[in-house]
């Protein structure tokens, strides 16, 4: 987990920008577009209002999100899905991810009714491709598996790292 300073009233209101609505929870920036805006959340693992948030990395990129709604579409976690059943590394380095990321997660807070579960279908499936390419943003490169196969796959057809907002301008910002 990388360190970064704390987020700004600019980060606030990029992020509402991206979600459409006031951000909850949010603990830094773990990824940021090629622009600055952000692109990945840390949140805390229980919100504001006391609900356990198990998404500790929260993808917030709109074109990103967008992408990787294509890939799902296409079958890509199907794909996915289907060489982790095949054992071997692949299915040993996407449990080191669902370690990592409980890890991550629990130097924040531990939260029992989500000990042990983390996000993105980890450590046995592949649920969100959204959930798992944050992971792969915020922890970098070689720490979860699927989380890079679908980056690679975006970056090939050019859609990441991008330039410019992920919302239009008359959002205000």
């Amino acid at each position: 987990m990388t360190s970064e300073p704390a987020v700004v009233d600019a980060d606030l209101e990029m992020l509402a920008a991206q979600l459409g609505r006031e951000p909850r929870g949010v603990l830094r920036i773990a990824a940021r577009c090629g622009d600055g805006w952000p692109a990945v959340v840390a949140t805390a693992p229980r919100l504001p209002d006391g609900t356990p948030f198990p998404t500790f990395y929260y993808l917030t990129c709109r074109r990103l999100n967008s992408a990787l709604s294509t890939l799902e579409s296409e079958g890509y976690m199907r794909d996915y899905a289907d060489q982790l059943a095949q054992g071997g590394e692949l299915a040993a380095q996407y449990l080191g991810a669902h370690q990592a990321y409980l890890a991550d997660r629990e130097s924040v807070e531990v939260v029992d009714e989500i000990v042990n579960y983390s996000a993105g279908g980890m450590p046995d499936r592949v649920k969100c491709l959204h959930a798992l390419v944050g992971h792969s943003l915020a922890a970098g490169p070689g720490v979860n598996p699927i989380g890079d196969l679908a980056l690679a796959e975006v970056e090939g057809r050019g859609l990441w790292p991008h330039t410019g907002p992920c919302v239009s301008p008359e959002v205000g910002l």
